[in-house]
């Protein structure tokens, strides 16, 4: 038998590391998507721990700039992502159109355009409008866009709550489109074209 003051060093001593073993298998990760319980918008910094270098666009790889990133983390599992992208590979009528790429994991709506979960490529064109198109750079559909001139910080590229609280504006400057995730199942809103 053992002096009582070794037993107790002993028990600590076992007792400590499997307290602190099963604190951290019991939880889920802290820093990764199932972690968040509310939707949250991701800063550039909590965007690039989920986008790749480069991105595949219309037949070519172009690396992201991640400090223009930015995203929202939905409730349950879903994010969505977008970054402005080097495009100084493409042809001049490719750059004009292609200046972010899009992914969701969630159907969102875009100025009320359903948009299933995928990559895209999209940007903000001289017109007033905003064009979102598929990986192979067809266009799926053409929204127009407004400009906040009341805008404190306009940045390249940022995320930010809509201003009556329901949905997000995605913003390049001063440009910006409303998108919320969608709550209707398919076949309810269809894509629609130009």
């Amino acid at each position: 038998m053992l002096p009582k003051p070794m037993r107790s060093v002993l028990l600590v001593a076992l007792v400590v590391p499997a307290l602190y073993a099963a604190s951290q298998g019991g939880y889920p990760e802290k820093n990764g998507p199932s972690a968040v319980t509310e939707t949250k918008v991701l800063s550039a910094a909590e965007a690039v721990k989920f986008l790749p270098n480069s991105v595949f666009f219309r037949g070519q790889s172009a690396p992201i700039q991640a400090r223009n990133s930015g995203g929202v983390q939905f409730a349950k599992d879903a994010l969505l992502l977008v970054s402005l992208v080097d495009t100084a590979g493409y042809s001049s009528s490719v750059q004009e159109k292609y200046q972010a790429y899009l992914i969701t994991e969630t159907p969102i709506l875009v100025e009320g355009h359903r948009l299933d979960p995928g990559a895209y490529g999209c940007g903000f064109l001289a017109a007033n409008a905003f064009v979102v198109m598929d990986i192979g750079g067809h266009d799926l559909f053409s929204v127009r866009s407004t400009r906040d001139t009341d805008l404190r910080r306009p940045t390249p590229l940022q995320v930010l709550p809509s201003a009556g609280g329901a949905g997000y504006r995605l913003y390049v400057g001063r440009d910006y489109v409303n998108f919320a995730q969608s709550t209707s199942a398919p076949g309810q809103t269809p894509h629609l074209h130009p």
